[in-house]
């Protein structure tokens, strides 16, 4: 579940990155990393399978909520870190002009 949600929201991102042209709001950072997170994650499970066989795909309900949350998670941790780095570039310097106005 926790593959899922993030290869889902690097797809999004992805989709967004290609229609949009120019790269002003670093949405390729985004892509970035949540592809690294896609990609850590399918070794988790990759790894996991190759130890544990395929009760590893086998999960409670509560397993499935819990791996849910933590994709989620990792998308705002993402989100939040994309943010940062909008905030301290500002691409089209609107915070300066807020801060600088007086």
């Amino acid at each position: 579940m926790t593959l899922l949600v993030t290869c889902l929201a690097a797809e999004a991102a992805t989709v967004v990155w290609y229609v949009r042209r120019e790269d002003d709001m670093r949405i390729g950072t985004l892509c970035l990393m949540l592809w690294g997170a896609s990609i850590m994650w399918l070794a988790d499970a990759v790894f996991a399978y190759l130890r544990e066989g395929s009760s590893v795909f086998v999960q409670e309900i509560s397993q499935m909520a819990n791996d849910a949350f933590l994709g989620f998670s990792a998308v705002a941790l993402a989100l939040v870190i994309w943010l940062a780095i909008l905030l301290v570039s500002d691409p089209r310097g609107r915070s300066r002009k807020k801060l600088y106005k007086g």
